[in-house]
């Protein structure tokens, strides 16, 4: 830069001048009888060395001065560029770093102000808490929601349940995590996840808790909307044979003459009606009291040789294929994940049976970007896209001899574990259900 140039240009004159004033010095001194030429060599000697040290001394001043106020963050001091020379242009430079510095410094400021009002503003309540367990609220959600303690610790939350407690408590991430809270106004379910960030070099812990009761009650009506149309439908669509059989078996056993041999079909076709339907209310029965998953690690070699042993005794006429990464471990319930994968052979083995050569196979395997990701597959007809959805619904089937329960109680297996679980189509031409066990999912 030109401030450079004419800093060295300076610098070099000055040294060169001191030094031929020295030289000429030493010149007249060694003459002895020019006492005033060497007076006057002497004094400009003297005026290059002070040239020398002010021309450096000027620029240290201005440069700590430039430090100094970087250092305290002070922008708006200026620095007056009217000495001229190498010097002003300094000056000059200083002052379009100090402006360039102070537009960056507000541009950092507006983006904070931003940062911080978006998250105040937030609908999710956030609370932080530090190494000291001293927990802060860190938007209006969280202060309209926890206003009931007292202090900042940890412990203060108690009021809320000990199921938050024990969230804000813990030294490590929380993935996602379905806890009660004790409100104002009652109790309330929320989510809570956490996540750990640094903060001036010290580990500080994000707990982000979204209450959901409204949305939960919303899909739990819902829920039994659907479940009341399904029961009603199937109930009634069991009730009116009965009903009819029941009336005909009446007149058959009022008659003057009864004719038994009717009556007794009757009765007997009534009897396998009202079996039909024990046997549905039973089903029924077993979604609503589907178990809470116990996880724990396990080998998933011997899990799966176990499940190709049952499948192999139940479907003497299928073909099986099993796959499993060697060495691979899973972190679930097993008696659940064996319930899980048992019903999606089974329908696999339905849905294949018609075929000439039924073929299924079950692979559990380690994906690099979705972990282990357990999978049946069939050369049945497939799911129709439409229907993909549907099929996870109580008592939706798409086969005359369906129950329509299996794939459901799969769902909400996945949904106990917080996995995911999904339907596709299968290189072996039928459908392919997919179970994504994503590591540190779900409550297990």
């Amino acid at each position: 830069m030109a401030f450079d140039r004419r800093f060295a240009g300076v610098l070099a004159g000055l040294v060169v001048a001191l030094l031929a004033t020295l030289v000429a010095l030493a010149w007249a001194v060694g003459r002895g009888d020019l006492h005033a030429v060497t007076l006057l060599i002497a004094l400009a000697a003297v005026g290059a060395f002070v040239g020398l040290v002010r021309h450096v001394e000027r620029t240290n001043r201005l440069i700590a001065h430039f430090v100094e106020g970087l250092r305290h963050g002070d922008v708006a001091m200026r620095f007056d560029t009217r000495s001229g020379g190498s010097f002003g242009l300094l000056a000059e430079a200083m002052n379009d770093a100090l402006r360039d510095l102070g537009a960056e410094r507000g541009r950092v400021a507006d983006e904070l102000r931003f940062l911080e009002a978006m998250i105040d503003d937030l609908p999710v309540a956030l609370l932080t808490v530090d190494a000291r367990r001293s927990v802060t609220l860190a938007n209006k959600a969280a202060r309209r929601l926890f206003d009931r303690h007292d202090g900042a610790d940890v412990t203060a939350f108690g009021v809320y349940g000990d199921a938050l407690l024990d969230c804000l408590s813990r030294s490590g991430a929380v993935a996602q995590a379905i806890v009660p809270l004790q409100l104002a106004g009652g109790t309330q379910r929320a989510i809570v996840r956490a996540g750990l960030v640094a903060r001036l070099g010290h580990p500080v812990r994000v707990v982000a808790v979204e209450p959901v009761q409204g949305a939960l009650d919303a899909v739990e009506m819902g829920t039994q909307v659907d479940l009341v149309r399904v029961l009603s439908h199937e109930i009634l669509n069991s009730l009116t044979p009965v009903t009819s059989l029941a009336g005909t078996t009446a007149v058959l056993l009022g008659e003057e003459t009864p004719d038994l041999e009717e009556a007794r079909l009757a009765v007997m076709t009534l009897a396998r009606r009202a079996e039909g339907m024990r046997r549905f209310i039973d089903s029924y029965r077993t979604l609503a009291r589907l178990p809470e998953p116990r996880g724990r690690e396990f080998a998933a070699g011997p899990f799966v040789a176990e499940l190709e042993r049952l499948f192999r005794v139940e479907w003497l006429d299928h073909r099986l294929d099993v796959v499993a990464d060697p060495g691979l471990t899973l972190a679930s319930d097993p008696d659940l994940l064996a319930q899980l994968l048992i019903n999606l052979l089974r329908n696999a083995a339905q849905a294949s049976g018609e075929r000439p050569a039924p073929h299924v196979r079950l692979s559990i395997r380690n994906d690099p970007a979705d972990g282990p990701v357990a999978a049946v597959e069939d050369n049945g007809p497939g799911v129709p896209i439409a229907v993909r959805r549907d099929v996870f619904l109580p008592f939706f089937t798409t086969r005359a001899s369906g129950t329509g329960i299996g794939l459901n109680i799969a769902r909400q297996i996945a949904v106990a574990h917080g996995w995911r679980i999904e339907i596709g189509d299968s290189e072996l031409g039928g459908a392919a259900v997919r179970v994504f066990m994503a590591p540190g999912g779900g409550r297990v």
